[in-house]
């Protein structure tokens, strides 16, 4: 029996136009290898929304999931704020 953990995400909704689609900013920070200071990163990942409950400027968490699309790999889980 193989247990796989699916990683968690949270970030920002910037984006539900699309049918059943948000796509969620999620910022991390990194230090600068040369000057070493930490500068924020960030990456948009589009993710499945089965009920459009999110919306703009919430915070939501994600789940990886099946593919869905070309550019879906990932689900909501809940929504933070």
């Amino acid at each position: 029996m193989s247990t796989t953990f699916k990683r968690t995400l949270t970030g920002e909704v910037v984006s539900d136009k699309t049918a059943k689609t948000i796509v969620v900013k999620v910022e991390r920070k990194t230090m600068h290898p040369k000057y070493s200071k930490f500068v924020t990163t960030s990456k948009k990942y589009h993710c499945h929304d089965e009920k459009e409950l999110a919306s703009v400027g919430n915070v939501v968490t994600i789940i990886e999931s099946k593919p869905y699309s070309k550019l879906k790999r990932w689900e909501l889980v809940s929504i933070q704020k």
